[in-house]
């Protein structure tokens, strides 16, 4: 076996309903260098799944469909989920090449995040401009079947096999939302999903475009992926040459991804040196910490920061880092709440291993994992709002940022 790359992953591995999955990059490590743990005699009976397995094979009704490597493989599957981590996972060859396709940003889906949050599958984000989105699923809504299908028991990685496809087909989720008596049917159709890293404008106090007469620099980051370090700098040139006085971020929505992303993307805000999260093993292991190594230029506008429930991850690393190091205000609902941190381990014919190792904490010391950020000023936005357009969180940010020197 060859493992050609070991990468750490800011959970939930956010399962991109069609599936951008995004995660921090780390070190390969060589196959010949693992030392394998073989278990005790006696500590683990071995015998039982081979007696099984040929119980199965001797009386099965058809035999022919007992596939050795897809019986290896849901062994495998059956021992990760025995641990009860919902993003401890294995995923088989095809599973693994979906996986990593997906990572170029452009794929076939609705276009929304999914995580399973207090045993319930639910709706991290949709992401802009997506079918999910444009059919009207919201950060925190609860999804209780698809396609007719109850998903009481299901993994992420169960749910998004169920809910991809290829373009033009459609997937009928039934949703529960906290305002809502009973719960809808939504079908959306299909499409293919590109991704954008960021985007920015130039803002007047009230919201509206500014234009050459704006002072605030809008700046929304959509995911932390492979093209937004590259993205990031282009645009923090430009805003460095703006009338830009102030800068509102807005994480909103953002599924999280690389922490090389979030920790680069954070030295552009904070002074060199400074700490952006701080990795901790737990049973008394020493804890890692990650510093800023960027430039500091955008250090001395004065900001505010923008989340809600579909904040997870590298977003709930990054705006923790603000908070924490320049007490910058964070505004909107409480981010989702998830902070572990997870390896990626290629296996024999192209599988990997999912494992959670760790908890991501702010540089204070706070958790995220399963608590999320709680915001300095709550701003809700009603189903109204939504219907009509109107963003309070937004005008929230803009009235606060306004106010700094």
């Amino acid at each position: 076996m060859d493992i050609r790359n070991y990468k750490k992953i800011i959970c939930p591995i956010i399962l991109v309903v069609a599936f951008a999955a995004v995660f921090a990059l780390g070190a390969w490590v060589g196959v010949a260098k693992i030392a394998y743990h073989v278990p005790q005699p006696g500590t683990i009976d071995f015998s039982l799944f081979w007696d099984a397995y040929n119980k199965l094979e001797q009386n099965f009704i058809d035999p022919s469909k007992i596939a050795d490597q897809k019986v290896i493989y849901g062994a495998i599957e059956g021992m990760t989920n025995s641990l009860g981590d919902p993003y401890t996972s294995f995923f088989d060859p095809s599973q693994a090449q979906r996986f990593e396709q997906d990572l170029s940003g452009s794929f076939d889906g609705i276009g929304v995040e999914i995580g399973i949050k207090k045993d319930l599958l639910t709706v991290i984000a949709p992401l802009k401009g997506t079918p999910g989105e444009q059919a009207g699923l919201k950060s925190g809504d609860i999804i209780v079947k698809i396609d007719g299908e109850d998903t009481g028991n299901m993994t992420t990685d169960d749910a998004v096999s169920l809910i991809r496809g290829l373009k033009g087909t459609s997937v009928t989720l039934t949703i529960m939302r906290d305002s809502w008596t009973q719960t809808k049917d939504i079908n959306i159709i299909r499409d293919t999903i590109k991704v954008p890293s960021m985007d920015w404008s130039l803002l007047a106090s009230t919201g509206e475009a500014g234009g050459k007469n704006g002072d605030v620099a809008y700046i929304q980051i959509f995911q932390f992926g492979e093209t937004l370090s590259s993205d990031f700098s282009a645009a923090a040139l430009k805003i460095l040459q703006s009338p830009a006085q102030k800068i509102v971020l807005d994480l909103r929505d953002d599924p999280g991804g690389y922490l090389s992303v979030a920790q680069e993307i954070a030295g552009w805000f904070l002074q060199k040196g400074q700490v952006v999260t701080i990795e901790d093993f737990g049973k008394g292991k020493e804890q890692q910490i990650y510093k800023t190594e960027g430039n500091s230029n955008l250090a001395n506008y004065p900001i505010v920061v923008l989340i809600n429930q579909g904040s997870a991850s590298a977003s709930e690393i990054l705006a923790g880092a603000l908070r924490d190091n320049r007490n910058v205000k964070l505004i909107g609902t409480k981010s989702f709440g998830k902070g572990c941190v997870q390896e990626v381990i290629n296996l024999r014919g192209g599988s990997f291993l999912k494992i959670t190792i760790a908890n991501w904490l702010t540089p204070k010391g706070g958790s995220i994992s399963e608590v999320g950020l709680s915001p300095d000023i709550k701003v809700e936005i009603t189903d109204e709002d939504f219907e009509q357009e109107k963003d309070p969180q937004l005008d929230k940010a803009l009235e606060i940022v306004n106010n700094l020197k």
